[in-house]
C-alpha cells in the first residue's frame, strides 16, 4: 500500500524505493538502471546486455566464482535482465541476509574489472544465446518483426547485440561505456518485504558516494522511432509450423488511456475466454498458441496478435484475426467481455501484491516511466471506470489498415498475402 512506500533521493542523484511487507519473511533489493539498449550507439549495440553478463564475472574484491559461491549460499533467487529501456538486476532472499545481498549487488554494479579473459569467455556464451534466439522461432520472429517495424532505429535492433559487435567490446570499451551509464543518478533501488528504508539508504549511501562512480555524461535520449508497416513473409523450410505476427502501432508507456489498452488486449487474446482464444483456437482447432498483447516505450507501442499453426492455415489464422480486428471496431465490446476483463486483471494486480519480487518491480517500473507512485486505490479505480465507449474508440483510433503489419516464418509454399487482405476498416 501506498503508505508503506518510502522514497529518498540521495544528492548524488540516486533514488532509494522501499515497500514494507511486515508479514513476510522474505526481502527483495534490486538495482534498476534508467537505460536499455535503445539508448547505445549503433555501433556497440548489445553493449547493455553485455555488461549485464560481465558484472558477474569479477570485482576488486570478487572473483567470480566468489559471486557464484555468495549468491548461493543466499540461498534466494537472483535474476537480471536487459529490455529496450532499462536494465535490472534483482535478488530474494530471506529478510535477515538483505545486508549481505545489498552488499553483493552494489559491488557488482560498481566495482567490475571487466577481466579481458572473462570478456573473451563471455562473449562466446552470448553467442550461443544468439543462435538459441536464432533456434527459436518466436524469438526468431520477434526479432525480424523489431528490425521491419523500426527501421534505422535502436529500437529495431536486438538487445544482445550481433556477433560483431559482441566481440568488439573489449575491457577499455566495456569500462568506458559502464562508466558512462552507471552512474547513480541514471540508476533506481528498490526494495520490498520485510525491509527497513533507513538501512537501504544507508547501505546505498556508503556504496554509492557522489565520487564513488566516473561523472561521465549520460547517452542522449534517442529520436522517438518512425514506425513502418511491412509485410514479410520468411521462408524457413524445416520449421513444422508457421509463426505469424500481426501488429500495429499502440500507446506509449505514460499514456492515460493504458487502462483501456490493457482491457482492450484482454479482449482480444488473453487468457482462454478471450476472442482469439475462441475463434481461432475451440471453435476451429487452428492452433495451439494465439494470444494479443502490447508494449508500450516512452515515446511509442506496439499491439501484436501471435499465433502458430500449420504452413496451410496460415491464411485462414490471418483472416480471422483481422475479422476479429474488425469487429471490435465496428461493434464494440459487451459489457459482460469488459467485465470479465477487469475481474481478470484486478485478481492478477492482487495476486501479484502478495510476492515482495513483484512489488519491488513495480516500484522502480513506476520511478523510471512515471518518477511517481501511483496508489493500488488509484490504479483499481482507474480500471473500474473504462467504459464499452473507450474500448470501441481505442480500437478505431489504433485498429487502422494502413498501419497494420504482418510478419510470417515458415515452410510457407509460396503463400502472398497483399495489403487489401488486411483491411480492417
Amino acid at each position: 500500500m501506498k503508505e508503506n512506500i518510502q522514497t529518498t533521493r540521495l544528492a548524488n542523484g540516486l533514488t532509494i524505493l522501499t515497500e514494507k511487507m511486515p508479514d513476510v519473511r522474505s526481502a527483495t533489493i534490486g538495482f534498476w538502471l534508467k537505460k536499455g539498449s535503445r539508448h547505445e550507439p549503433t555501433d556497440l549495440n548489445g553493449i547493455s546486455h553485455f555488461i549485464e553478463h560481465t558484472v558477474f564475472k569479477g570485482t576488486e574484491k570478487r572473483s567470480a566464482l566468489d559471486i557464484a559461491v555468495e549468491s548461493d549460499k543466499l540461498g534466494g533467487h537472483f535474476d537480471a535482465f536487459t529490455s529496450h529501456e532499462s536494465v535490472g538486476f534483482m535478488i530474494k532472499v530471506v529478510d535477515k541476509q538483505l545486508p549481505k545481498a545489498f552488499d553483493l549487488l552494489a559491488d557488482m554494479l560498481v566495482n567490475p574489472i571487466f577481466d579481458a579473459q572473462e570478456l573473451k569467455r563471455e562473449q562466446r556464451v552470448i553467442i550461443e544465446e544468439m543462435k538459441m534466439v536464432e533456434d527459436s522461432p518466436e524469438d526468431y520472429l520477434g526479432e525480424i518483426f523489431q528490425r521491419e517495424f523500426f527501421p534505422n532505429h535502436p529500437l529495431g535492433l536486438p538487445i544482445e547485440g550481433t556477433r560483431k559487435t559482441v566481440r568488439s567490446f573489449n575491457h577499455d570499451i566495456t569500462r568506458n561505456f559502464h562508466a558512462q551509464v552507471f552512474q547513480p543518478k541514471n540508476l533506481v533501488i528498490a526494495a520490498a518485504g520485510n525491509v527497513e528504508h533507513a538501512q537501504i539508504v544507508e547501505f546505498a549511501e556508503k556504496s554509492f558516494s557522489p565520487l564513488s562512480l566516473v561523472l561521465c555524461p549520460l547517452a542522449k535520449d534517442i529520436d522517438a522511432p518512425v514506425l513502418s508497416n511491412p509485410i514479410i513473409l520468411k521462408k524457413k523450410r524445416e520449421l513444422e509450423q508457421a509463426h505469424l505476427i500481426l501488429a500495429t502501432p499502440w500507446i506509449e508507456s505514460k499514456s492515460e488511456k493504458r487502462y483501456v489498452a490493457h482491457l482492450l488486449e484482454s479482449i482480444l487474446g488473453s487468457g482462454t475466454s478471450s476472442r482469439l482464444w475462441q475463434s481461432i483456437r475451440e471453435k476451429r482447432g487452428l492452433a495451439y498458441s494465439v494470444g494479443a498483447s502490447g508494449i508500450s516505450f516512452q515515446d511509442c507501442g506496439i499491439f501484436t496478435i501471435y499465433a502458430g499453426t500449420s504452413p496451410k492455415q496460415l491464411g485462414e489464422v490471418v483472416d480471422l484475426s483481422i475479422a476479429e480486428l474488425k469487429k471490435i471496431k465496428r461493434e464494440g465490446v459487451t459489457s459482460e467481455e469488459l467485465n470479465l476483463a477487469k475481474e481478470q486483471t484486478i485478481a492478477s494486480i492482487l495476486l501479484g501484491l502478495e510476492d515482495s519480487s513483484a512489488r519491488a518491480g513495480n516500484l522502480a517500473q513506476q520511478e523510471i516511466i512515471f518518477e511517481t507512485q501511483i496508489s493500488l486505490d488509484e490504479t483499481l479505480q482507474k480500471i473500474e471506470a473504462v467504459n464499452t465507449g473507450e474500448i470501441q474508440a481505442l480500437a478505431r483510433e489504433f485498429f487502422q489498415t494502413e498501419n497494420i503489419s504482418l510478419v510470417a516464418l515458415g515452410n510457407l509454399n509460396g503463400l502472398k498475402i497483399e495489403r487489401d487482405r488486411l483491411d480492417v476498416n
